[in-house]
């Protein structure tokens, strides 16, 4: 098969890159291959390079124009903590998330549930799902509702009975 990619990705692109193609046209399946070749010129029309890769089409469900999306993954693998976007407080001077944490009243000295503010680097998004590289632990409890109501310090309850959707490839009602 051959597909065209943004010439900026051409770089990241390396013969033997593994890759998924999906199709509305076959439900439910998903199939793999491998980049197999890449174009040296540049179309001056779309400034994509064409890739070539090469999957097992087994029981021939895929046919020659069909039209598939195809997912190619580049750069480096990392660890990255995956949130609802619900729970990334978005803003001019740096995004944030709350974070659970017992504190106690300084008046009182008791302890009660609250929440502190901490600021994240976020870097990309997938579906309701937004990739946080550092600011928060793996384990730390993250607000993922309402967080615009929230203030360093303010008392919670938790409810988890309220869950946002995390899905990496949410279908919108409409589509």
């Amino acid at each position: 098969m051959n597909f065209g990619v943004p010439q900026q990705t051409a770089p990241q692109l390396k013969v033997g890159r593994a890759l998924k193609i999906t199709s509305d046209d076959v439900r439910g399946v998903q199939f793999s291959g491998r980049v197999t070749a890449l174009d040296s010129v540049v179309d001056q029309t779309t400034r994509n390079i064409q890739v070539q890769a090469t999957l097992t089409n087994s029981g021939g469900k895929l046919r020659p124009g069909m039209f598939v999306q195809v997912e190619l993954s580049l750069g480096e693998a990392r660890n990255v903590i995956s949130l609802p976007a619900t729970a990334i407080n978005y803003a001019p001077y740096g995004d944030s998330v709350y974070v659970v944490a017992e504190m106690q009243d300084p008046k009182t000295g008791k302890n009660y549930k609250g929440v502190r503010q901490q600021f994240v680097k976020v870097e990309g998004s997938r579906g309701d799902q937004v990739a946080v590289v550092s600011g928060i632990n793996p384990g730390d409890e993250i607000v993922t509702s309402g967080v615009f109501k929230l203030r360093n310090g303010a008392s919670i309850e938790v409810n988890n009975q309220v869950t946002p959707s995390n899905n990496p490839k949410p279908k919108p009602e409409d589509s």
